[in-house]
């Protein structure tokens, strides 16, 4: 076993749910092994045609990955592994939300246009997988599959992609979405919040709903709070300043002031130790992929390797 590959305990917490059939009814190779490639590439950021031999050809293992991020096969293994450690209490419900920019390399340009009307993945609606259909993860038209559709944009730190996402309290993604670059991180906190979905080992619907949401002033908005409490999720983000005195303009019809607790969003830090810890994969620090939903699944099976070994 080479350094970073799958230990024999974290093997058999996923082997199970991984079917052994492939295409036209033949049998995937080695799923270990290939896993074990696309874990190596990750943590190293090589180019595909320089994985090491003993991970089978290169083409194997990429074309699983691609496979496997299309039809949603990492963000089902993650679900396995978040209901599992929910059943076992062992995930913290105070969530922070925040976001970080992620360099896309020159190789990440230049995708081929997409036709519009793409078949969606399997469990999902057209739409909810970037770069895969007419809409882009931040829910505006793609544009045919140009830069938008693919989460790239241009900002303060150049070609970038925007990761969004959600954090429990033990430093672990709950979940995240792609954004160009360019894209503020107030109007993505609803569309983090409704990914957050954490299934029942048992009998029940999936847990959906946070004990506390913590965020940042870019989150401070009138839209976003009422969407927490009409949702019934208790808060605490900061009021900005502006914000402040134009309330207090108002009188009376300003409202009441938000409420804020400073020792409670101490624990906002664990949404920046999560992102360092996925930045800690160098194919997720620099994104190398053309195409957004193979860059969102090398992400999930960094957050999987997080939930893991955390």
């Amino acid at each position: 076993m080479g350094r970073g590959d799958l230990t024999n305990a974290e093997w058999d917490r996923q082997e199970s749910f991984l079917s052994p059939g492939g295409a036209r009814g033949g049998r995937w190779s080695g799923h270990c092994r290939v896993i074990n490639g696309v874990l190596y590439r990750v943590r190293t950021g090589v180019q595909w045609r320089d994985l090491p031999e003993w991970f089978g050809p290169w083409e194997t293992v990429y074309k699983r990955h691609r496979r496997w991020s299309a039809d949603g096969t990492w963000q089902m293994l993650l679900s396995r592994v978040q209901a599992a450690e929910d059943a076992a209490g062992g995930i913290d419900w105070d969530v922070s939300v925040d976001s970080t920019a992620v360099r896309a390399h020159q190789h990440a340009a230049g995708a081929r246009r997409m036709p519009p009307a793409a078949v969606p993945r399997k469990g999902g609606r057209a739409g909810d997988e970037p770069g895969r259909s007419g809409t882009s993860e931040a829910g505006r038209p793609a544009g045919g599959g140009g830069q938008i559709g693919e989460c790239l944009g241009r900002s303060r730190g150049g070609f970038t992609t925007k990761i969004h996402l959600a954090a429990e309290g033990r430093c672990r993604p709950l979940a995240f979405v792609l954004t160009p670059g360019h894209y503020g991180d107030g109007p993505q906190l609803e569309r983090v919040l409704e990914k957050v979905l954490v299934p029942r080992t048992g009998v029940g619907r999936p847990r959906t709903r946070p004990d506390r949401v913590l965020a940042d002033k870019a989150c401070t908005s009138r839209v976003n709070r009422h969407y927490l409490r009409r949702r019934g999720i208790p808060h605490t983000i900061p009021e900005r300043l502006d914000q402040q005195k134009h309330r207090k303009n108002r009188g009376s019809r300003g409202g009441r002031p938000t409420g804020f607790d400073s020792e409670r969003y101490k624990k906002r830090n664990t949404v920046e130790r999560t992102i360092n810890r996925l930045k800690g994969f160098r194919a997720v620090a620099t994104r190398y992929e053309k195409r957004a939903y193979v860059y969102l699944g090398t992400v999930t099976l960094a957050a999987l390797v997080i939930w893991l070994r955390t």
